[in-house]
């Protein structure tokens, strides 16, 4: 029920409700479509002679320069036309003017306004970031609603200090990844080089523990083994480098790390019955925690390409190299030495055997599956820690879909895991 009639100048704030409607629609279009174009993409559009190419490419350029006027402009229209319908829906409907104020804004705005222009622009990005370019580069370059944007982030910059703040917002590590994942899916960018992307990203997150060779696998060898035998483990192995460690009453020390190379040395002198100790190098001993990063710098800097991972406690936890870290990076590199190993193994009945050595992440990414790997970095890691003891065979549990099986365990050490899909029973 109306409470008044219209007025001339209601009549004037609807029309205004209405063109406002249709500036936020192309502005949703536009920051949409501009968030999803590349570089390439853009120079691309321009070489061709699309209309509105320049102007994209000076856009993608340099978001930084349109994104905060692009969204203060958003939220000025969204304030100015929020207040606008409420004036309205109270002068006519009264009390109840309100509600229906508030509906008109969630509803019919956040559809007509939000979800049908950026579901059209992820759509159609191309086309949709060539019509928008022109004018909305003439949007953020007008001179006021720069200073304006400026004055504001450096409120922002005020009221929360940090360094790099001048900028300002912000594109998140998952942004990120759903940027370059859609560069891929659109061929802007080769899926080799999207994983690579993804892998430096994800880089700077990974510690030692994620990638070392932990301690059961480690092939070393005793501090007092003489250097002939030295070299037969070394050069049947294929390792250039092996740990000498020494038994203590109640732990294993690290003494340091032996060459090949000096072990082939001492036999053609005539030294091969002399023990590994006389040729013993200093070992370098990280802690498990350290981020890999800071590790291949280290590295780098030190010239150093082995060290012994230690746990919180001491202990040997495993050890890591510089080609682990570089397989962070560009994936598996096989040599002539290694041992191939398939990590996962179809079996006939359906069902998949994996290593327990896995790490949850390639897990998930095979699978498309979910496990958290917060508490455990492998499948063994996380059966062991969920059924919280050593499982016999056989033994299971349930996660996201799947069953986990202990099919091979060696101590109390998990090597092989049976994973099948749960059927659900009526």
């Amino acid at each position: 029920m109306i409470a008044a009639a219209p007025t001339t100048a209601d009549f004037w704030m609807l029309f205004a409700i209405g063109m406002l409607l249709l500036v936020l629609i192309f502005l949703a279009v536009a920051e949409m479509a501009l968030s999803r174009m590349s570089k390439p993409k853009a120079s691309a559009l321009a070489d061709s002679g699309a209309a509105g190419g320049a102007a994209l490419v000076k856009l993608v350029a340099h978001p930084e320069r349109w994104v905060n006027p692009l969204l203060l402009t958003v939220n000025v229209c969204q304030t100015v036309q929020a207040t606008l319908t409420g004036v309205v829906a109270a002068r006519l409907f009264g009390t109840a003017g309100v509600v229906i104020g508030v509906a008109l804004n969630v509803v019919v705005f956040f559809v007509l306004a939000e979800a049908v222009p950026k579901t059209y622009a992820v759509q159609h990005s191309e086309r949709a970031a060539l019509r928008t370019s022109r004018l909305t580069h003439l949007i953020v370059s007008f001179a006021p609603l720069q200073a304006v944007s400026r004055g504001l982030i450096g409120l922002t910059n005020i009221i929360v200090r940090g360094k790099g703040l001048k900028e300002g917002p912000f594109v998140s590590e998952q942004e990120l990844l759903g940027i370059v994942e859609a560069a891929a899916e659109e061929q802007v960018i080769e899926h080799e080089e999207r994983e690579l992307i993804e892998s430096i990203i994800e880089f700077g997150d990974t510690v030692v523990r994620e990638i070392m060779t932990p301690r059961p696998d480690v092939v070393a060898v005793d501090h007092d083994i003489t250097i002939d035998r030295a070299l037969d483990i070394a050069m049947g192995d294929g390792y250039s480098r092996l740990p000498v460690l020494r038994e203590m009453d109640d732990h294993e020390d690290i003494v340091g790390i032996v060459y090949t190379k000096d072990l082939m040395r001492e036999v053609r002198t005539g030294n091969g019955a002399s023990t590994v100790a006389g040729v013993v190098r200093r070992a370098i001993v990280i802690p498990e925690n350290k981020p890999v990063s800071k590790l291949m710098r280290d590295m780098q800097r030190e010239h150093f390409h082995m060290a012994i991972v230690a746990d919180e406690y001491g202990s040997i936890a495993g050890l890591v190299t510089l080609e682990d870290c570089l397989e962070e990076l560009v994936g598996e590199i096989v040599d002539e030495f290694d041992e191939t190993e398939t990590m996962i193994r179809p079996m006939p009945n359906g069902d998949t055997l994996v290593l327990g050595a896995m790490s949850i992440t390639d897990f998930n990414e095979h699978f498309d599956t979910r496990l958290p790997d917060e508490e455990w970095d492998t499948i063994a890691g996380f059966l062991f820690g969920t059924l919280e003891h050593v499982p016999a065979i056989g033994e299971s549990v349930e996660q996201g879909g799947w069953r986990f099986a202990a099919e091979e365990v060696a101590g109390r050490r998990i090597v092989a895991v049976r994973v099948s899909p749960v059927v659900a029973t009526d």
